[in-house]
């Protein structure tokens, strides 16, 4: 504004537009702006080609009434409505707060959601450019061409996604967050090698259940395989159940075992604290996702979720889509925050 003549409305007009508006979807909220601060008059020059109808938006109101933002539009008094797209707004907000439109809306992103494990590096090998002489495949190219010398054929070794093993807590308490979990589950094992097990007083394996390409199909599935809904959650009998049953086996080796829970426990934590570092020597790595961590003020003081944190490698939070999305980058193997508490001798 120095370098422009201030009394000139068209200056300040376009010198606004060209420097503040980021897209076409910036245009309208700038020409409102604009009107209410320094009146209707339009600015002198080119006027400015109507925005495009907007998208699918959310209105976000502070304590205003529902013709507060008409009358803002008109220009009467400054704007109260922020307007931003529905999935930007539903990415950051608590899933325990949403209506029913926005579960609905949050329910179909989380149906395009993808989850991929790490990678790695496994005992078979594939032809390459680059990479240590297959012998065999050299061997059999000399023969073909009767002796002659041939290139070097080369190989290396392959690379695979780690298994990942969800346990989604369904216990009462989980109760906001447990729909929004297990369709993240469901999400997760399309294209991926991933288990699913549903935790409260019983331990259910829901890998089938979630097969169904149809998220509700699946849940109307899985609604049907799990009888203990909302009770109440036993995490150190039913992770030694896990152990026990399949993790020892051969489904926890190797694996990044996430855990979608809230860390209330209503048996002895000490069981708890002792099943978490028999999985700790199977995995991977260990990965707990807690709805409750976003809330401020949080601390890890549940007697389950004090006894499990020395051996969880990363604690991350679970109330939202943005959470879910940062948990996901973490099962791909990006660094997260260090776990407090956590013992790493």
């Amino acid at each position: 504004m120095d370098e422009l003549r201030p009394g000139m409305r068209a200056d300040v007009y376009w010198a606004g537009r060209l420097t503040l508006c980021g897209g076409r979807d910036d245009l309208e909220r700038y020409e409102r702006v604009f009107a209410a601060y320094f009146g209707e008059r339009a600015p002198a020059g080119r006027r400015a080609t109507a925005a495009p109808p907007p998208r699918l938006r959310l209105v976000v109101r502070e304590g205003s009434a529902p013709g507060t933002a008409a009358r803002g539009e008109e220009g009467q008094v400054p704007p109260a409505a922020a307007l931003a797209s529905a999935s930007e707004v539903l990415r950051h907000r608590d899933v325990a707060d949403l209506d029913p439109v926005e579960r609905a809306q949050l329910r179909r992103l989380l149906a395009a959601f993808a989850l991929r494990g790490e990678v790695r590096r496994s005992a078979r090998r594939r032809p390459a450019r680059r990479g240590e002489v297959d012998p065999h495949r050299t061997v059999r190219e000399l023969l073909r061409r009767g002796g002659e010398p041939a290139r070097l054929r080369r190989h290396r070794r392959a690379e695979r996604p780690r298994r990942i093993v969800l346990l989604v807590d369904i216990s009462g308490s989980m109760a906001p967050y447990a729909d929004a979990l297990l369709r993240f589950a469901h999400a997760a094992t399309r294209g991926s090698r991933t288990e699913v097990f549903t935790i409260g007083t019983r331990l259910t394996r829901v890998t089938r259940e979630l097969s169904h390409r149809d998220p509700d199909l699946a849940m109307t599935a899985l609604a049907e395989a799990v009888p203990d809904w909302r009770g109440g959650t036993r995490l150190g009998e039913l992770l030694r159940e896990f152990l026990d049953r399949w993790g020892q086996r051969g489904m926890a080796r190797g694996a990044v075992v996430v855990l979608l829970s809230d860390g209330w426990e209503r048996g002895d934590p000490e069981l708890l604290g002792a099943q978490m570092r028999r999985l700790r020597r199977l995995a991977h790595r260990v990965i707990w996702a807690n709805p409750r961590k976003a809330r401020p003020g949080y601390a890890p003081l549940a007697a389950g979720m004090a006894a499990a944190l020395p051996s969880v490698d990363a604690f991350v939070e679970g109330h939202s889509l943005a959470a879910l999305e940062r948990l996901a980058a973490v099962v791909r193997g990006a660094r997260p925050a260090p776990v407090e508490g956590a013992d790493r001798a």
